[in-house]
Order: C-alpha cells, then structure tokens, then sequence
C-alpha cells in the first residue's frame, strides 16, 4: 500500500521538477538519483472509469451502452444518394460468372466428393451474390417517413400511393426466396453419393435460382426505374431563396421562366405542357436563386385534382419559396378570367403567408374592355371580380415576353422579392438556432 502512495505521489509531481533515471521505493519513501533536467517531458494523468454494479458482494463491470439513435428526418438532397441499381438480368449473369469461377476445396482426392463439394461452394457463392445487392438496395432506399416532406410528396405523386414501399417489399421478398433457396439446395449437394447425382443437384439448383429471379426479378427493375426517376428530379436547396411561378395553365409561366432565369422548360399553345418541377437559376449582383415552373391549377377541389395540380400545391406547403402568381386576362389561355380568378383567390388565401407578386402576362393582347366568355354570368359580378377582369389584382405588373413590355420593372421587382426572401430565411435560421440552443 505505501509503495502505491509513493507512485501516486511521484504522479503529482509538476511537469518542471527534476525527475530521476532511477526510482527505488521502500516502505513508502522513494529517492532520487543522478537527477537530470527533462525539457520535454509531461506527466498526464487522464483517468479511465467505468460503471460497475454490485452483486454478491462484488463490483461486476457493467458495460456502458450507447443510447439508441434516433431516426433523423433527410434533408432535401436524399435522391442524390440512391444507390445505382443493376438490371434484374445484369445481377444474374455477373453473379452466374462469379459463381462458376468457384473451385472445390483443395486436398479432396475422390471424385465424388470434389463434385459435391464445388457443387455446394457454388450454390452458396451464387445465392450470396444475388443476395447481397439485393440487401444492399433495401438498406440504402430511404424509408419514405423519414424523408423531407417535399420529397415525401414527390414519391406519392409520381408513383402512386404505397407503391415505393411494395417495391421494396418485392424486392426483399425476392431476397428472402434466394436465400431459401439456395440453403436448401447446397446442402443437398453436398450430401450427394455420386458424382453424377452432385452435378444433378447442381443444375437443380442453379435452374430453380434462374427461374425464381426470372419471375420476379421485375421488382428489381421496378425499382431501377425509380431510381432513375428519382435522381432526376430537381434538387431544391432550402438555404437559397426560390421563386416559384403559379397560375393556371397556359398563362405563361413557363416563358417568363425561360426569360427570368436559365430554365428551359417547353414552350407550346396547349395547357399542363410543364409535366413536373422544372427548376432554374437566376444571378443577380453575384447572388443566386432559384426559380421553378409548376404545373397549371384548374378550378375544382383539392379532392379532384390530378397529380401535376397536387405536385404544385406540395412545392408551396413544403417549400420556403416566394411566388410569383402569373394571371392572363386576353382570354388565350382557355380559361375564363372569372375561373382564374377564383383560383387565385383560394390559392392567395391558403398560402397568404408567402412573399407575393402578381404578374399579368400576354398584356400586349389585352383589349380596353375585359374578356367575357360565354359561361360567365354578368349578373352575379361583384366589383372585386369586375375590377379584376379589367386591370387584374391590384398592384400586379403588366408584362409582355412577346414585346418586351415591363420586363426590365418584373426583374428588379422579382430582385427584391427574392431579396426578402433571403431576409426571411435567414431570420428563421436564427430563431431555429435560439430556440435549439
């Protein structure tokens, strides 16, 4: 015990202290001989601990466990980070090829056990490599709830409902079938008699692996086909202020993308041409944004809209953008003014909280009086509706891509709308960061 005091005291001994090349210790004392001056030398006394619990009259060493992880919600970016996924044919052949290049055991002078033996090390070999990409893929497709909401809602436009998740049902319902399979089959093998009953097994084996991917090895494909379409799909960068254009079809949304940014979404006479989230870039003062094109609205409830309608919507629930709602009062839209009106009122008061600018396009169309189409009933006018054939929102830019009419008043407004929008996320980070800390 005194020899453990005298090392522990020899531990509290300042850095700068002459220390000694020899240490005796003796019933609690220790000496010092030939001492030197150490320039370098540091003692730390870093002191490791752990839990211990008491049982039957012992310490027993509890191990420390780390607390469970909780699942975190993706960011926006998940569908960049999707695995590339082979076809369904391209899996069987490689691992068919990686199969037969398997060998018996080395030392196995009997035929039949050499057969029986590579027949088995080739049933295993060949099950494993199907199998791993397969798991590979199910590990890496995120699980949609734990998506951002906006990618959340992507997958469910453009595929169904559930239909993600049965693909990947599928496929690891595949995998699971390829496993059975194959610890059935090389055991079987391996306890064949002959060498002729061996290679049998074999090619059993091999044959029934072929056919099970063959049937079902489209969920593979399926799932190529999501991930392709996946990763194509714009990347929206939450910390950049984005302009999102509304409006219903045909209004010219999709020009004023083509001339407010680098966008290039198509171009024609007829509605819903914009098929998804285009997206573009606008620089400004060295500064960028982005601005995206949505699909048109049409004048009915959320409950009868199509998915292009709804992908619209889930872009303005979920994204921190500024719109800038674009209106057609010349009557070349096919829609009447007193339907776009109703659009936009229902859409200005669902998401009134957004940074907002109006837009009437195609104006070197418009005529001194309002567009009236032969649905519309006069009689039940209100003089918001009136006003609003005549000259559109209050406040709203009237523009011409045609002519070039008020586009140099649409950027620099555009400008300081994004302008404030970057104010805007920028407060909100700060008040994430307070409320976090």
């Amino acid at each position: 015990m005194s020899c453990a005091f005298s090392l522990l005291e020899s531990c509290h001994l300042p850095c700068s202290r002459y220390l000694s090349t020899t240490f005796r210790f003796s019933r609690g004392w220790y000496q010092m001989q030939r001492p030197i001056k150490h320039k370098t030398l540091c003692l730390c006394r870093n002191v490791q601990t752990f839990a211990c619990e008491l049982a039957k009259a012992s310490y027993v060493p509890t191990p420390q466990t780390k607390p469970k992880s909780l699942a975190k919600v993706e960011t926006i970016g998940a569908f960049q980070k999707l695995p590339m996924v082979m076809p369904s044919v391209d899996i069987f052949q490689s691992a068919s090829r990686k199969a037969k290049r398997v060998l018996p055991t080395k030392g196995i002078a009997n035929v039949a056990k050499r057969e029986r033996n590579r027949g088995a090390k080739q049933l295993d070999a060949l099950m494993k490599e199907l199998a791993v990409p397969l798991r590979g893929y199910i590990e890496n497709f995120p699980k949609r709830i734990y998506l951002h909401p906006y990618e959340r809602s992507l997958i469910e436009l453009t595929f169904g409902a559930g239909n993600y998740e049965e693909v990947l049902k599928k496929v690891d319902a595949l995998r699971k079938k390829v496993v059975s399979v194959g610890k059935e089959h090389a055991p079987l093998c391996a306890k064949s008699l002959s060498k002729k009953e061996a290679e049998e097994r074999l090619t059993e084996g091999l044959e029934k692996l072929q056919e099970i991917f063959k049937c079902e090895g489209q969920a593979i494909d399926d799932l190529l086909y999501i991930a392709k379409t996946l990763r194509a799909m714009p990347v929206v960068d939450l910390e950049m202020p984005t302009l999102c254009l509304v409006g219903a079809p045909n209004v010219g949304k999709s020009s004023l993308v083509r001339l407010l940014s680098t966008g290039k979404p198509e171009v024609c006479n007829y509605p819903f041409t914009t098929r998804g989230i285009l997206m573009g870039h606008i620089t400004l003062d060295y500064q960028h944004f982005q601005v995206t094109d949505t699909p048109g609205l049409l004048k009915r409830c959320d409950e009868d809209r199509n998915n292009l309608e709804k992908l619209t919507l889930a872009v303005l629930s979920h994204l921190p953008t500024a719109i800038l709602y674009v209106h057609d009062l010349s009557g070349q839209c096919g829609m009447s003014p007193s339907d776009q009106f109703m659009i936009y009122k229902e859409i200005s008061e669902r998401f009134g909280n957004h940074l907002w600018l109006d837009v009437i396009s195609k104006c070197d169309l418009l005529k001194e009086s309002p567009v009236v189409f032969i649905t519309e009933d006069r009689e039940v006018d209100h003089l918001e509706l009136v006003k609003y054939r005549k000259i559109g929102p209050e406040g709203a830019l009237h523009v011409s891509v045609k002519n070039e009419d008020g586009i140099d008043k649409l950027k620099k407004k555009v400008h300081e709308l994004l302008m404030a929008q970057m104010e805007r996320i920028k407060s909100k980070r700060i008040q994430d960061n307070i409320e976090v800390a």
